[in-house]
């Protein structure tokens, strides 16, 4: 791999995971305002299911099958034909996108009672419940067309090495969410369409906010229509694959909000909740990572480089188990005093507090499978290949089906979790072996190489029990002195992680000392 591969892929992480950790902290800002005002019951069950649908199809139309296939056609464009004809390819799909979500958009806002009746059956008991949810999901649907098209210019800003801007979008969609719900919310009938009007709002500040630097970058000066360019036609025949590998993975949702609508009042909210907080250590290093590696790989496979896309596979694995180990460790262990910490207050009470640290705790146990698949789909999407995780992803959506089945009945809602995680080791363990066998060995995802990660984790988390076995933050009052042993006693843990990764020589740990150092002289 080329010796400056690394470091770009580091840099362009930090750019994306600070960005993405301003976006998390501003969720979770929202999610402490939601969880405060409404708690878990029938307004956030009805908003958080109509909330999914068109985030299902942002994900399958928008962010993730659209990127999967554009980047890779329109990086290999720039580089063989030039960027006329490359910034025409832009223009065309974003014309084509356009009216596809338009028309996605008028069947939503028709279809909501019987895809909400679909999403969450256990609803038709309640009919206020149902008939809520039918309303907040024609009121969102709309927010796939701004989403869709803000997500192909993500795509064109990533694939030129800009991804700042797109990484920083997501925020304006958490700040409209806040500003309503706080504003908004005792001017409204009834209060929690507030949330759905913030949603409106950020989809459209998301999609604003990126047309200047779009523009600026070429899209303004060179526009076209083409559509016999055979570019076209293979983004359309990548995409097809993609949106079925994504569907796939939108089934395990489908599966968990279907089941959870089943399982009594609040089971909906529980489970988002919890994930909220998986979703923190996933967008903020997962995502992050795997956005920084991906127009690499892109490169890499587009001039034949196969060895080099692997050995960015196995770094960018490396350097994510690097920095999501810790936090599942700590989500695991400080479960409690983190959910209490963050959401205990007014509807949100002890009992649900309790409820949805048991499902953190089993959506934790799969984080590093969670976010090492972040880095290898993308991987076959950069060899052009979408049709190979929709295979996998197919089995991995059996095994989640299955188990949520078998468990759910014994164990409740942590058993959804475990089901999960179970089929997320399922999908990483077929991806691996797949991989392994297009690019021949990963170098650098030996047993010895990620030895020294599984080291330092089992060392921390002995640490991390043991100072919750001295002093449980749970037990701590006022609230202030409570948030700081629960800081004190994260930041110890995972100082014992770094000095157990260092004492065992962990190359990520110096890949990102030099990385910081080399940032600090820049500034």
């Amino acid at each position: 791999m080329e010796q400056e591969r690394p470091g770009k892929i580091v840099r362009a992480a930090g750019v994306v995971s600070g960005a993405t950790l301003l976006s998390r902290i501003l969720g979770f800002v929202r999610d402490l305002i939601i969880a405060r005002t409404f708690g878990a019951g029938t307004a956030t069950d009805a908003f958080f299911a109509a909330f999914r649908l068109p985030n299902m199809l942002r994900e399958l139309l928008g962010e993730g099958a659209l990127s999967a296939a554009f980047i890779p056609v329109f990086t290999e464009a720039f580089t063989k034909r030039g960027r006329e004809s490359a910034w025409r390819l832009a223009w065309t799909i974003l014309t084509l996108l356009a009216l596809l979500l338009v028309l996605i958009s008028i069947a939503g806002i028709l279809l909501a009672p019987w895809l909400v009746r679909l999403i969450a059956p256990g609803f038709q008991s309640i009919p206020e419940k149902l008939h809520l949810a039918i309303y907040l999901t024609r009121l969102m649907f709309p927010y796939i067309l701004f989403i869709g098209v803000a997500a192909l210019f993500m795509g064109i800003l990533n694939s030129q090495g800009h991804f700042a801007t797109p990484a920083l979008s997501p925020s304006i969609l958490n700040i409209a969410m806040i500003g309503c719900a706080l504003f908004l919310t005792p001017y409204v009938d009834p209060p929690i369409m507030a949330l759905a009007i913030g949603v409106l709002i950020g989809g459209v500040g998301q999609l604003l906010v990126q047309i200047p630097v779009v523009w600026r970058r070429g899209m303004g000066a060179h526009r076209g229509f083409d559509l016999s360019d055979p570019a076209v036609g293979r983004i359309t025949r990548l995409m097809t694959p993609g949106v079925a590998g994504l569907a796939v993975t939108q089934v395990n949702v489908f599966v968990g909000t279907l089941l959870a609508s089943l399982m009594g009042e609040g089971g909906i909210s529980i489970l988002y909740y919890a994930f909220r907080l998986i979703q923190l250590p996933i967008g903020v290093f997962g995502v992050a990572i795997a956005t920084a590696a991906f127009p690499a790989m892109a490169r890499q496979a587009a001039s034949r480089s196969l060895g080099e896309v692997g050995a960015t596979v196995a770094y960018a694995i490396r350097l994510v188990l690097f920095v999501t180990l810790p936090a599942m460790v700590g989500l695991m262990v400080f479960r409690i005093p983190i959910v209490q910490l963050l959401f205990e207050r007014g509807a949100f009470d002890r009992t649900v507090t309790l409820a949805t640290a048991e499902v953190v705790l089993f959506y934790a146990f799969g984080l590093g499978a969670y976010v090492s698949n972040r880095i290898l789909v993308p991987a076959f999407y950069s060899l052009q290949d979408t049709a190979t995780p929709v295979k996998i992803g197919m089995v991995a959506v059996m095994v989640n089906i299955a188990s949520s089945l078998l468990l759910m009945r014994p164990m409740g809602l942590v058993g959804l979790a475990l089901a999960t995680s179970l089929s997320s080791f399922v999908n990483l363990g077929l991806l691996l072996i797949v991989l392994r066998r297009r690019l021949g060995q990963l170098p650098g995802l030996s047993f010895r190489s990620l030895a020294p990660l599984g080291g330092a984790a089992v060392a921390m988390a002995l640490i991390a029990v043991s100072l919750v076995h001295f002093r449980d933050p749970v037990t701590v009052e006022p609230v202030l002195r409570r948030a700081g042993l629960l800081t004190f006693e994260l930041v110890a843990s995972f100082t014992v992680f770094l000095a157990a990764a260092a004492c065992m020589g962990s190359e990520e740990l110096k890949g990102l000392l030099q990385w910081f150092i080399g940032w600090r002289r820049r500034v």
